[in-house]
């Protein structure tokens, strides 16, 4: 039986070395681990084996996240990446109830908001000014929705400014579209490209497995829905991130079985910029509070899986991304050791976390990124949404060869 692991252990985890850890592994690990880094293909693992990886505790999960560390370094460089861009949520009226959810209200309750196109749009200038190259714009999904409300928020944010990337609507939003537009999905994404949209969210998916998802929320739209958005909009040129809400009511299988699925996925459109682990944050939450869900991942949690992703969608997905509004600052930097390349973005409003409990703020401004990846020992690196563009940000001088290596995948 593996020993437990202190949190001090999980914390300074960053100090060791393969060669300190390599000879504690047990047999099925360190095969498994060595595999990934040889291969350096996540479809090189069987599913048992990515089961045993999942499931890993004590000196077998220390060794899983320095593997993945070293599977970043080779795959992704030590360039950490982030974007300036700004979060809309353009109302927080929902009908949906999902119970995971602290953000959407009534349509009576005092606090409610919904903002015309025009006024997303101006949001959308004053993230400009203040040079973001994104606005990422979701909300809740209220009744009578004007049917071509989203059409009308991206004509009125390109119309404003045409070289702003839209980074717009999850697959929920989607479907909700076209129910109430009557279109085909094709038709529907294949409209909203032609007037803005850029690339797509891949939220919405929590954990795609159909019982889990009844316990969520049962107004959700289905796995195959969320599955034919996304292969139809990768399909029509609209690339899209990809995600996976964890520390709630799921198994270590369902994480296994959802990485599965987003790597089938890639090998069949290529479509996925990156994969981001979004924590549960429980603390204003129906789930939570109806006691069909645990608190929130534990510190082990949240390191495994930003590793357990690296190793598993390893040559499929490149880019792993740490949500730090979901984690705080300290543990988002952690999680770079852990197989992460990529901090997300500056946000500069975030509603739906805060909400929900979480207290690491709705702004990291490019300063205190660059701050933190530089303490990491990593290179920070302003990109662009689809990472076809990276600006570094510090001098290559003050580091060695080694540590200063350009990503082999972008």
């Amino acid at each position: 039986m593996s020993r437990a692991l202190a949190r001090s252990e999980l914390e300074n985890f960053p100090s060791l070395e393969w060669s300190d850890i390599e000879p504690r592994l047990s047999r099925a690990i360190r095969e498994a681990l060595e595999t990934a880094l040889t291969r350096q293909e996540g479809s090189a693992l069987s599913k048992e084996q990515s089961l045993a990886l999942a499931n890993c505790e004590g000196d077998d999960l220390l060794g899983l996240l320095l593997a993945a560390d070293q599977l970043r370094a080779e795959l992704s460089g030590n360039l950490v990446t982030y974007v300036v861009n700004r979060n809309i949520n353009f109302t927080n009226i929902c009908f949906v109830g999902c119970k995971f959810c602290a953000f959407s209200r009534g349509p009576r309750e005092v606090d409610t908001y919904f903002l015309s196109p025009d006024q997303v749009a101006a949001k959308a200038v004053e993230a400009w000014d203040l040079s973001a190259t994104e606005v990422c714009i979701q909300g809740g999904l209220p009744h009578d929705l004007p049917p071509f409300y989203y059409r009308d928020i991206l004509r009125a944010v390109k119309r404003a400014l045409p070289r702003m990337h839209c980074h717009a609507f999850s697959p929920m939003e989607i479907v909700y579209g076209v129910e109430l537009t009557n279109m085909p999905v094709r038709d529907y994404l294949q409209m909203l490209r032609d007037n803005g949209l850029d690339t797509l969210p891949g939220t919405a998916a929590e954990i795609l497995d159909d019982q889990v998802r009844n316990i969520l929320s049962r107004n959700k739209l289905s796995t195959s829905q969320w599955r034919e958005v996304i292969t139809t909009a990768h399909e029509l040129g609209i690339r899209s991130t990809s995600t996976l809400m964890y520390g709630h009511v799921e198994t270590t299988e369902h994480w296994v079985n959802q990485l599965l699925l987003l790597r089938e996925i890639q090998q069949q459109t290529g479509g996925f910029t990156e994969f981001v682990p979004l924590g549960f944050v429980h603390q204003n939450t129906l789930l939570f509070h109806q006691g069909l869900a645990r608190s929130g991942p534990t510190l082990a949690e949240h390191l495994k899986i930003h590793a357990l992703a690296r190793i598993m969608l390893a040559g499929s997905i490149n880019n792993i991304q740490v949500s730090w509004v979901k984690l705080n600052r300290n543990l988002s930097q952690l999680c770079l050791h852990a197989g992460v390349n990529d901090y997300g973005g500056t946000l500069m409003e975030e509603n739906i976390s805060r909400e929900a409990g979480a207290t690491a703020g709705q702004y990291t401004s490019p300063d205190q990124f660059q701050t933190l990846i530089l303490e990491a020992g990593r290179i920070p690196a302003e990109r662009n949404t689809t990472y076809s563009r990276l600006h570094i940000k510090t001098s290559l001088e003050a580091f060695t060869s080694e540590e200063s290596m350009i990503p082999e995948f972008a």
